[in-house]
């Protein structure tokens, strides 16, 4: 069971400390703005993670910086002329003021979005996600069905929710992964990664050597498919992976 995190400052770097009943000091930085957070065992002294900050300063700039540099999309205004993504395309939004219900079609490079002429931006942002959504499901279950037969392991619930700072997560003890939405927006290569990266968790919770291995066995160019996810433009309140 954790504590409450407390923060320190290491060569002008604000670190978040987590104490918790484990055996290794796990360091991570995060999106969008680099936040530095140690998880670490009880018995380590604030020293002891100061020291361990301070060897890995390096590589926490750089993570730093890759995060700053990286592209994001303005906050969508849902009219016409705009860019959106399908499954790792560029279309531009077409909006079609119709009575009747929403309706979606891809044409011509185009998201043909039909929705009554009073629907508002909201609006018809819901009706693209519940679209997105729907896609989203079918090629996730396909996903699903694919690695449980390349790792042995079995999926026993999944849902797609919006996410703002994961990618995907996964319940080991329950067999549950929970997918982000934004994914119906990248390329199936970026889907199966995070299905699989999220499966392995059943088999290792942390992101060490262990867990690599069984990356390695089950997706071998697995790092690909990583960078191309995090080189691909980020939603204006995305984080990521």
């Amino acid at each position: 069971m954790s504590t409450k995190s407390r923060r320190i400052e290491v060569r002008g770097i604000t670190v978040e400390i987590v104490r918790k009943d484990i055996k290794n000091l796990h360091l991570g930085v995060y999106p969008p703005n680099g936040r530095v957070r140690v998880a670490a065992p009880r018995r380590l002294t604030d020293e002891a993670i100061r020291l361990a900050v301070i060897s890995r300063l390096g590589w926490i700039r750089r993570q730093q910086a890759k995060f700053e540099n990286q592209e994001r999309q303005s906050k969508r205004e849902m009219v016409s002329g705009e860019s959106h993504y399908v499954e790792g395309r560029r279309y531009r939004l077409q909006v079609v003021e119709k009575p009747g219900a929403p309706a979606i079609k891809l044409k011509s490079g185009r998201i043909m979005l039909q929705v009554p002429a009073e629907a508002d931006r909201d609006r018809r942002e819901k009706v693209l996600n519940d679209w997105y959504r729907a896609r989203l499901r079918h090629r996730v279950a396909e996903s699903i069905e694919k690695w449980e037969q390349v790792t042995g392991l079995k999926v026993r619930d999944w849902r797609i929710r919006k996410m703002k700072t994961r990618w995907g997560t996964c319940n080991a003890s329950a067999g549950r992964i929970w997918i982000n939405l934004e994914l119906a927006k990248k390329s199936p290569r970026c889907l199966e990664y995070i299905m699989v990266h999220e499966m392995v968790h059943m088999l290792e919770r942390h992101h060490n050597e262990n867990f690599k291995m069984y990356m390695d066995r089950f997706m071998p160019q697995w790092r690909l498919h990583r960078d191309e996810l995090n080189r691909n433009p980020l939603s204006h309140e995305s984080w990521s992976y």
